[in-house]
C-alpha cells in the first residue's frame, strides 16, 4: 500500500468533482482502476472517493479536505502494482493537480 499526499490551489469540491467526473478519470487515475465506478462519500470537513477493480489486486481511496485560502489537500492511498507503487501514487497526485488546473482555466 502506498500513500501520498499534496496540495491543491482549488476548492474541496472542485478538486472532487474533478477527481471522479467519468470523462477526466483517465487522466490521473492508474489504467487497472479505470473500468470501477467510484464510491463516494463525504460531509463538510472531508470528501472520500474509492475504486476497486475487479478482477485485480487494484485499490484506491482518495480523500479531499479543506485548508486555509481555499485550497484542499489531497490523500491517496492506492493498492497493487508491486513495487513502483509509491512512484504511481505521487504520479497520480500530479496528474490530478494539472487536471484540477485544466479544469479551473476552462471554467
Amino acid at each position: 500500500m502506498a500513500y501520498a499526499e499534496r496540495g491543491v490551489s482549488a476548492p474541496p469540491e472542485v478538486v472532487f468533482n474533478t477527481a471522479t467526473d467519468p470523462d477526466r478519470i483517465s487522466s490521473w487515475l492508474p489504467e487497472p482502476l479505470l473500468s470501477s465506478e467510484p464510491a463516494r462519500e463525504g460531509d463538510a470537513g472531508q470528501l472520500r472517493a474509492r475504486w476497486t477493480a475487479r478482477g485485480a489486486d487494484w485499490s484506491a481511496e482518495l480523500q479531499v479536505e479543506p485548508v486555509d485560502a481555499g485550497g484542499s489537500r489531497l490523500r491517496l492511498e492506492l493498492g497493487g502494482g508491486g513495487g513502483d507503487v509509491d512512484r504511481l501514487a505521487d504520479e497520480a497526485l500530479n496528474s490530478l493537480a494539472r487536471e484540477v488546473a485544466d479544469n479551473l482555466q476552462a471554467g
